[in-house]
């Protein structure tokens, strides 16, 4: 005698006895014969027609630039007020570029453990293995060694306003005085007024970075001090008219950006911790 299949039962598809169901009703007497009347709801403002949420505005102004360009506005004025027309609309020309300068956008910095985000508006101008400055080191900074230094070249049309790479606390903050080369030559990370930065992390992650003084940049404004804790994307700091950022990335990070890519402060990935580089073999 073969073995029953479990499934035999299954397969005969029995159909028990069941009285025979009543016919469905048609379906215009199942739909209700009127509907009340209901009006639709209003958009939100910010999707309504003609609202101008979502229009471009000119960014915010940061208060050094008010000050330099209120003063430039009122000189052009007494210039034409005494007929000296062209020196009027120069200084007037100055006034206005200053408020563009000094332009601070607002910026939304990406969020998740592990990322360094760009510290500066402007190009990618190196990326190369060096010895870290003595000024990251020591108490409250960087063990001495090497690390991968990714440099950032602002021009004069560049936002200004540097920003925190991470969250963290501002452990270490030195001002070296210098001269003021060309920003984007390499020698100028050693040779320029600048001012160090080493912000630790709320995982003991050490990044540090550096803001040097350009050509025609003439003045270095900090807006924090040692002990100050700040988030990422925070504004640290300002360069007047040109200038360049160096950060160095720890070890375990990898960049995700290439030579002569644009970087936005407060939003760009700069680099991540496990992730393997953009580009390889493209660092130099």
């Amino acid at each position: 005698m073969g073995r029953e299949s479990p499934y035999a039962a299954a397969m005969e598809d029995p159909k028990p006895e069941t009285e025979t169901p009543a016919p469905m009703a048609p379906l215009s007497k199942a739909v209700p014969e009127q509907l009340p009347d209901v009006p639709a709801a209003p958009l939100p403002a910010a999707h309504a027609a003609g609202s101008d949420a979502a229009k471009w505005r000119f960014p915010p102004v940061h208060p050094e630039g008010l000050r330099i360009g209120g003063i430039m506005a009122a000189v052009a004025l007494l210039a034409f007020l005494f007929g000296w027309w062209p020196v009027g609309w120069l200084l007037a020309a100055f006034a206005a570029f200053t408020a563009t300068f000094f332009r601070d956008p607002v910026r939304a910095s990406p969020g998740g453990a592990g990322l360094i985000i760009s510290p500066a508006d402007g190009l990618v101008s190196q990326i190369m293995e060096v010895e870290l400055p003595r000024q990251v080191q020591g108490d409250g900074g960087l063990a001495p060694g090497r690390a991968l230094r990714i440099s950032i070249f602002m021009s004069v049309f560049d936002v200004h306003i540097n920003r925190s790479p991470i969250a963290g606390t501002v452990s270490r903050l030195a001002y070296v005085p210098g001269s003021f080369l060309n920003a984007d030559l390499d020698k100028a990370s050693e040779e320029n007024e600048r001012q160090y930065f080493v912000i630790t992390g709320t995982d003991g992650t050490m990044v540090a970075f550096t803001q040097i003084a350009g050509l025609i940049a003439r003045r270095i404004i900090g807006f924090v001090r040692e002990g100050t804790m700040v988030a990422a994307g925070q504004r640290i700091g300002l360069i007047r008219f040109g200038s360049r950022v160096d950060i160095f990335l720890p070890a375990g990070y990898q960049p995700q950006v290439v030579k002569g890519q644009r970087a936005v402060a407060g939003e760009t990935v700069l680099a991540a911790r496990g992730v393997a580089a953009a580009v390889p073999g493209a660092l130099q």
